[in-house]
Formats: C-alpha cells, structure tokens, sequence
C-alpha cells in the first residue's frame, strides 16, 4: 500500500513537472511571437520611411540634413535587435521623423501633396499597431517572468535554464514628467473700467 502511495505521489509530481515545463515553454514562445510581431510592425515603419523621404526629397532641397537625419536614424532603428537598443533607435527615428513633419509643413505644396498624406496616415497608424504590439510583447514577458519566477515553477525554469525576458521600456528621457507653468492662467485681460 505504501509502495502505491509513493508510486501515486512519484508519478503526481512527474505530471506537475512536465506542466510546468509545457507552461514554461508555450508562455517562452509567446513572447517571442510577441517580439517578432513587433518587428513586423517596425518593419513595415522602416520600409515607409525611405518612401516618405523621395516622395519630399526634391522640394526639401534646402532641407537636405533633415532628410539625411531621418536616413540614419532608419539605419539605427534597422541596426537595434534587442528591446532595449530598438526602444532607444525607434524614439530617435520617431524624433527625426517629427522633425521631417515640421519641416514638411512650412511647405504648402508638399502639406497638399496626396502622396505625402498617405504616407503619413500609414506611419500614424503603423505607429498605432507598434504601441500595441509592444503592449503585448510586455504583457506576455509579464507572464513569462511571473511563471519563471513563481515557486514552484522556478524550479523547473532553473532546471531547464528559461532565461528570462527584457521587457520593451520606453527610453530615459521618454519618462520625464513635462512641466507644465499655469502662471498667468485665468488671470484674462483687464477689463475695461467704467467710464
């Protein structure tokens, strides 16, 4: 009888192990399928770029380091594989872009132009898909690290070596508080005094 009991406990906590490792490794590979679909979004953010940059190219002229920074900021952004290094290269693309944006609007014939629209609409709403493609990368490595680190699944995550995950951060300087002045706020014009 007690051969069976410890038989019964052996084969209860075999069956825990392999579920724990199974859990393991289906939340190890979500999060890589998270991962790679940031970087389907990003790449097609990349690839609107270089459209982006022709299509203003010749009426920016007299623009041509704008143009030359949101090239290179591209390349940086293409170069980053890890969360952290393509968090920091995306917010400087991000930034050469708004400065492209900027730029493009000090021209009348390129604000109107069809081409300079659309593209523009496809990276607001690439950029969309990004930040929600990042959201589930996190929310899934928030998972993945729960799991790997919870008792008694650690065990089971050491055992095996499930290497934990980077989170995607937003950049340092993303995560300033703004100051914001009220000063001079609902003070109004003097009124008129009575004649």
């Amino acid at each position: 009888m007690t051969t069976l009991v410890l038989l019964g406990l052996v084969v209860l906590a075999a069956l825990w192990a392999v579920a724990a490792y199974n859990a393991l490794v289906a939340l190890k590979n979500r999060a890589e399928a998270a991962w790679n679909q940031i970087d389907v979004q990003l790449k097609r953010r990349h690839d609107l770029v270089p459209n982006l940059v022709e299509t203003v190219r010749g009426a920016l002229e007299y623009e041509r380091n704008t143009l030359e920074a949101v090239v290179a900021a591209r390349q940086r952004a293409l170069d980053a594989h890890t969360p952290a290094a393509s968090a920091v290269a995306e917010q400087g693309l991000t930034q050469a872009l708004g400065r492209l944006f900027a730029v493009v609007e000090n021209y009348p014939d390129l604000k109107a132009n069809q081409n300079v629209l659309q593209l523009q609409e496809e990276l607001t709403n690439t950029e969309n898909l990004i930040a929600f493609a990042r959201q589930h990368y996190n929310d899934v490595v928030g998972q993945y690290a729960t799991k790997r680190e919870s008792f008694p699944s650690n065990l089971i995550a050491n055992q095996f070596g499930f290497a934990p995950r980077e989170y995607f951060a937003a950049p340092e300087e993303e995560k300033a508080v703004p100051k914001v002045s009220l000063t001079g706020l609902g003070t109004g014009p003097t009124p008129p005094a009575a004649p």
